[in-house]
């Protein structure tokens, strides 16, 4: 029988908001929960006294109404908390906020370190003066509810303080990376007209200092409705605070139309921050589809959705307790940016890294965990693979006692990846493979304090998510591949696409394989155990393998051939091919190795002795560089595309979209 790698300590789990949750309602609604199963399944069927009741738990800042679901039987329509008045950054600086932790207000709240470069931290007293003068600086400049400010920013202390800012007078948040081209920044931000556009000086990747003044005048220029363009200055004395001295103001507003950080908040002190309240359902963030297949389409998020499933899953699932320090590498283009900053609503100090994860050899990311006794640890599933084939051993040569959580995500973490994590980084945390979105700015499996982990598996769903997996006649699948599903509505499913007055993109997007089912797309099986099920993702729907009309999900090759220390990464697709599909692999080697016929045999062998001879890729070819998104996701569609002689629509959405040349005319493909 499988056994877990980390099990449950009983007493430990009585320490978590998860275990006083389940003692509140077991009170209450006088039951009683025997696992972690019996409490989703009754979160599920009782969606709307569960949501309730962690407004209440969480204690949320503001009014919560009598209301608490319209229209719940429309997935589409339906409408959480309608008469709901908050504000998303009030409960974020809500333990700031909090008298009783006035005393504490000169302990950092936020870190930052951009490779070896730049390092700074904020208190928190620092950063609520600042959001207050940013706040009160963006009032002045005529933002109001509703206006857009757009950020194409490293992953910086002051993107925190101008998020803060801007959500606390109701405006609308949405940010991308700097490492974005010009016509990929303007496919996401020219979409919903901003008032306020914002840039930084410079970034550091791989050791190179990399200018963005001049890409931030072109799209400055290209966004009519931008009224200011505010440059935040990366290296920044003190993240800009009120003590800058004048002479390193640099004038960049003479040179275009842009304005330094420093200088637009320069005349504003420190006042108590006044939080607009808005509805619920208020827009909050705007994110963006990868944009692969055509301009991203623009997801839109509210204050109350987003709050709520953070809290819970921060606080029940993560197990993230006040003073907790908290660090996920991210760049500002992916949602797990707006998961990591939400960690402030629980008292946690946010640890914030950019630049490249594998600097100094991949060691900057577990250097940093070290200095500052990281407790919740959150990385790429491509990363801990990338550490594995190198052999790093954190472990060795870091002290990471303080690790309880261990997070990845991004794509399937392999099995492998989890021996790894308990051989090589702690073994004592409890590991949590967790998978969502940014279509839902949250999680539907992820991992629970109160369950084992399992080798290979994400451990349980979501609390409140009404997840199954489904066959083509929406039969419930276990121990067999599906689609993943979600049966009913949550509150932090998307208000709308901009732009979309119909919402006939949306529903195209969610719903046309199940009627009123939300489709996540996403290739999936359900495993059991003794009181709770696990999940093992095999790759996106749209990318599933059909050689012979049997679906194959790509991450069961990806598994196998990760395990050869010849191969670096690789891509997997389906190429239509008389009348059929073959299995196609593209490999990328290390050390400069040149792949021959022996290899070619290795990888077969490998494949067909631990999955089935379907797996077997019927062409392997080798090239130099795997095209990826610029969150880091590989492009199976994309590469499809080029291989079929199909346009991409949107290279632009892509870090590397020259990598897609070695695809094209591949003599290999036309026999």
């Amino acid at each position: 029988m499988n056994q877990p790698l980390w099990e449950v300590n009983k007493e430990d789990f009585k320490k978590t908001d998860l275990y006083r949750l389940k003692v509140n309602l077991e009170k209450k609604f006088h039951l009683s929960f025997s696992n972690y199963t019996d409490l989703w399944q009754w979160s599920v069927a009782n969606k709307k006294e569960f949501w309730s009741e962690l407004w209440d738990f969480f204690k949320i800042v503001g009014t919560k109404g009598s209301l608490i679901l319209e229209n719940e039987h429309h997935f589409l329509e339906s409408k959480w908390f309608p008469e709901a008045q908050l504000n998303f950054a009030e409960n974020l600086l809500k333990p700031l906020l909090d008298p009783d932790h006035h005393k504490n207000l000169h302990e950092e709240v936020l870190v930052f370190w951009s490779e070896d470069k730049v390092k700074i931290s904020l208190t928190k007293m620092e950063l609520l003066n600042l959001v207050s003068r940013t706040a009160q600086a963006l009032s002045a400049a005529g933002l109001v509810k509703g206006d857009r400010v757009c950020a194409m920013v490293p992953n910086h202390p002051l993107t925190i303080v101008c998020m803060l800012a801007t959500t606390s007078l109701g405006g609308i948040w949405s940010s991308c990376s700097p490492d974005f081209g010009v016509q990929g920044v303007l496919d996401r931000f020219s979409q919903i007209a901003p008032k306020i556009f914002i840039a930084c000086n410079y970034y550091f990747y791989g050791g190179k200092k990399i200018d963005c003044l001049e890409k931030a005048k072109e799209i400055s220029k290209s966004l009519p409705t931008v009224t200011q363009t505010l440059v935040i200055d990366v290296l920044g004395d003190r993240a800009g605070q009120a003590d800058l001295d004048d002479d390193k103001v640099t004038s960049i507003s003479e040179k275009s139309r842009l304005i330094n950080f420093a200088e637009f908040i320069k005349t504003f002190s420190p006042q108590k921050i006044f939080f607009t309240q808005v509805e619920f359902n208020h827009p909050l963030y705007i994110l963006y589809s990868s944009g692969t297949t055509g301009i991203p389409k623009c997801i839109v998020h509210g204050h109350g959705g987003t709050l709520l499933q953070h809290l819970k899953e921060h606080r029940l699932h993560a197990d993230i307790r006040p003073r907790d320090v908290v660090f996920y590498f991210t760049t500002c283009g992916w949602m797990m940016w707006n998961w990591l900053v939400s960690a402030l609503a629980s008292d946690a100090k946010i640890l914030l890294y950019d630049g490249s994860p594998f600097f100094n050899e991949g060691k900057i990311l577990f250097e940093l965990a070290q200095t500052y006794a990281c407790t919740h640890f959150g990385t790429s599933a491509k990363f801990i693979d990338a550490c594995l084939k190198t052999n790093l051993n954190p472990k060795s040569l870091f002290k990471l006692d303080s690790l309880r959580v261990i997070l990845s995500t991004g794509s399937p973490l392999s099995a492998d990846g989890f021996d790894y994590v308990y051989q090589k980084i702690s073994e004592t945390a409890q590991l949590a493979s967790i998978s969502g979105g940014t279509d839902i700015i949250s999680c539907f499996v992820l991992g629970s304090p109160w369950t084992d982990v399992y080798r290979g598996e994400i451990s349980v769903p979501g609390l409140g998510m009404d997840i199954d997996v489904w066959d083509e006649n929406k039969n419930s699948l276990f121990e067999k591949k599906g689609e993943l599903v979600c049966k009913s509505t949550f509150p932090s499913k998307p208000i709308e696409f901009w732009n979309d007055p119909t919402k006939e993109k949306f529903r195209k997007a969610y719903f046309d394989k199940y009627d009123n089912i939300w489709c996540h797309g996403d290739f999936v099986e359900r495993t059991t155990h003794q009181g709770h099920y696990g999940f093992i993702i095999h790759g996106r729907s749209d990318a599933t393998l059909n050689p012979g009309g049997v679906r194959i999900g790509t991450a069961e090759i990806y598994r196998q051939v990760d395990l050869l220390e010849e191969v670096e990464e690789s891509i997997v697709i389906g190429q239509d091919w008389q009348g059929d599909v073959r299995v196609v692999l593209f490999v990328k080697l290390r050390n400069h190795l040149l792949l021959d016929l022996a290899l070619v045999e290795k990888i077969k062998k490998q494949i067909r002795n631990n999955t089935t001879p379907r797996h077997v890729p019927s062409k392997i070819l080798q090239v130099t560089e795997i095209p990826r998104t610029k969150s880091g996701k590989i492009v199976e569609l994309a590469v499809k595309q080029t291989v079929q002689g199909e346009v991409v629509k949107n290279t632009e959405a892509l870090a590397n979209p020259e990598a897609l040349n070695q695809f094209k005319n591949r003599a290999e493909l036309s026999v």
